[in-house]
């Protein structure tokens, strides 16, 4: 199930979650006015507005510090390495015939 609030989509998981905790914040009058205004154009409560404007940036914050950034240099190191042709490690195949160990 997925409606509507205001312009954002809920699904029956987001609904049913509870909110249960506060975040305070402190911000300027014309920053709370710029806000209220914005909300109010979407169609959606302060609160909502807010809360969706924050967790939209902490995930992008959290997406950019799970990226892997190298430079062109070592991208290129790393492509050579995976685009070479396997080789023959020592023991490696008698390892896997062996039973595992983490068999329950």
């Amino acid at each position: 199930m997925t409606s509507l609030y205001g312009n954002v989509p809920y699904t029956k998981a987001m609904v049913k979650a509870t909110r249960s905790e506060r975040l305070e914040l402190r911000v300027t009058p014309r920053q709370k006015a710029d806000i209220e205004r914005a909300a109010a154009i979407g169609g959606r409560s302060v609160t909502d507005f807010s809360v969706s404007a924050l967790v939209r940036e902490a995930e992008e914050v959290i997406r950019v510090e799970r990226e892997l950034h190298m430079s062109e240099e070592s991208w290129s190191a790393f492509n050579a390495i995976l685009d070479a042709p396997p080789r023959s490690v020592s023991g490696l195949a008698d390892l896997l015939r062996r039973p595992s160990i983490f068999v329950d």
